[in-house]
């Protein structure tokens, strides 16, 4: 099941999509892509690529991350399950 919100006033429309729907192809892409970006890095300790996709891919198997595809730039992002963004997007009223 794809969760969709409408993000405020404008026509941006993001959705929460359940890992266990991806291949575990399109899962290990969307998880590549996302370690690569600038900031998330570790801080001064060195982690290994490996090190870095096992603890991305734990969170979004066990919930506590979640993935999020935005229709409006067309990008994926990985949440915190826990983000305040997230619990914007959960009250009520919002679709």
């Amino acid at each position: 099941m794809f969760i969709a919100y409408k993000a405020g006033p404008g026509p941006m429309t993001i959705h929460k999509i359940p890992v266990n729907k991806l291949s575990a192809k399109a899962l290990r892409g969307v998880i590549n892509e996302f370690i690569s970006r600038d900031g998330t890095d570790y801080g001064e300790i060195e982690v290994s690529w490996e090190t870095k996709f096992r603890h991305v891919k734990d969170k979004l198997k066990n919930g506590s991350a979640v993935l999020i595809f935005d229709d409006e730039t067309e990008t994926t992002n990985i949440f915190l399950a826990n983000d305040p963004v997230l619990k914007r997007l959960d009250r009520p009223g919002i679709k």
